[in-house]
Order: C-alpha cells, then structure tokens, then sequence
C-alpha cells in the first residue's frame, strides 16, 4: 500500500495518537502519499453539537500543524491536508465558506447522518425500514453532485437489513452514479479489522458489477493500523473474489465549489 488519504487525528475524541506519530508510522509502512482527513467541523446554524469531529476552534491548529509537518517531511512523503465530511444541504454552503480560507487539499465523503443530522439516527444504526436507505442513496449522490468530493469512505455504511432486493436496487443506484461521475468507493479496513457491518458483500458484489473504481483507505484512528498487513490482504482477497476494479489513482477534486 503506497497511498491513504484516511487518517484521522485526536481532534475527533476518538482517535489516539499525534500526528508526527501518524506519519512515522505510514513511513515505515511504506506508504509514499499520506492524506490527512479528520472529521471535519460543522458549522451548524442552530446550537446543535457533534461530539466525533473537530470543534469550529481547532481548525487553525489543524492546518497549521499539518502544513509544518508537510515542510518537514517533504522530502520523505507527499503529505496532503483533507477532511471527512457528511453532505448536509443546509451546512454545506457555511462548510464551504469555512473551508475556503485554508490550504484543503481534498474532501473525502464519510455519510455517518442524514439530513442534517439532528434528530437523526446514525447510518450505522441496523434497520428494516427502506426509507433510510432510499434517503442515505439520495443524499449521498446529491453531495457527491456537488464535485467537492474525491471519494466514497465506507459507502456500504448505511446498515439495512431488510429486503435484499430493495438492498440490491438502491445501492445499484448508488454505484451506477459514483461511475458516471468517476467517484471511486472505498474498502474500509477499520470496517474489515473489527467486523463491523462493513464492508458489506452483498454491496461488493454489486460494485463488482457495475464496474466501480475502487480504491483502499485505512481509516487510521491510530498510527499502528498501518502495519496491519493481514487486514490489507483481506481486503485485496475481497477485490480478487467481487472481481473489483482496484486502482492506487486517486484523482483530487476541487474541495471547494460554492
């Protein structure tokens, strides 16, 4: 593994280690190209607050932290500066504004709610109801409209566990866009190493099917996830089996688009 733009920091409460820490580690892991991506903040209009990102106050130390530690190693590593964000319709605009006045290179798309995400359950809450999965498809492929975002983290996250072949006809859907659009889908090896609902196969198989570019992100919440070769080879024994179109070319997009 030579490239990962999923990697979080301690900004998000649930991530340990610093991020000299992270970057030492992916050297000795190989990897040639190391994307930074902590859950980004939310400039919520209301008073509603997320506990699993970043606060609105820690965004100056984000970057500027980052950027220093990108002149330091840059002879070592290609160092890129991103965020995980949620597409919510009426913060993104704000998001945006946000954004713009920092050096971001790139947004990876990590839907973890719907909507706007107060009042809402988690994705990854289990539910028969197809509705959820009708509205996460539908968010998910109006954000990733948008072009703001490089790729689709753990896109099998929406945890339904209903009728296979409503399963079958939303997230075909799903895929079927992410090609037009040239959008890759992520095998999620946080998701694989803990047996978490994701990576899904029944989701896998449809990707094989349509024919997605599908890339592997770490989903580092600590710097030893990236010595875990026996995940990484799990993930690549999913590709071989779904018949995936597994690619290292990972195209940036224009983070900023409002």
């Amino acid at each position: 593994m030579t490239i990962n733009l999923h990697t979080h920091t301690p900004r998000c409460n649930h991530a340990e280690g610093s991020e000299r820490d992270y970057i030492e580690a992916a050297l000795a892991a190989g990897i040639k190209t190391l994307g930074f991506s902590d859950h980004s903040p939310m400039p919520f209009q209301t008073d509603h607050t997320s506990t699993f990102r970043m606060k609105l106050s820690e965004v100056d130390d984000y970057f500027a932290t980052l950027t220093a530690l990108r002149e330091e190693f840059k002879d070592q590593i290609n160092l890129l500066i991103g965020v995980e964000a949620e597409y919510y319709p009426g913060v993104f605009p704000h998001l945006q504004a946000l954004l713009k006045n920092y050096p971001l290179d790139y947004m990876i798309m990590g839907q973890h709610f719907l909507h706007d995400e107060e009042g809402y359950p988690g994705c990854g809450a289990k539910s028969i109801d197809p509705k959820w999965l009708s509205l996460y498809v539908d968010q998910v492929i109006e954000g990733l409209e948008t072009g703001a975002f490089t790729y689709l983290a753990h896109p099998d996250l929406l945890h339904y566990i209903g009728c296979a072949s409503t399963y079958k006809k939303h997230y075909t859907r799903l895929c079927e866009r992410c090609k037009e659009l040239d959008i890759p889908l992520e095998i999620n090896l946080l998701g694989l190493k803990e047996g978490r609902h994701y990576p899904n196969n029944h989701f896998w198989q449809i990707a094989g099917e349509v024919g997605n570019k599908v890339i592997i992100g770490v989903d580092a919440h600590q710097p030893y996830r990236f010595a875990e070769s026996e995940v990484l080879e799990k993930a690549h024994a999913l590709a071989e089996k779904f018949h995936l179109n597994l690619t290292k070319d990972i195209p940036l997009r224009n983070p900023i688009v409002l």
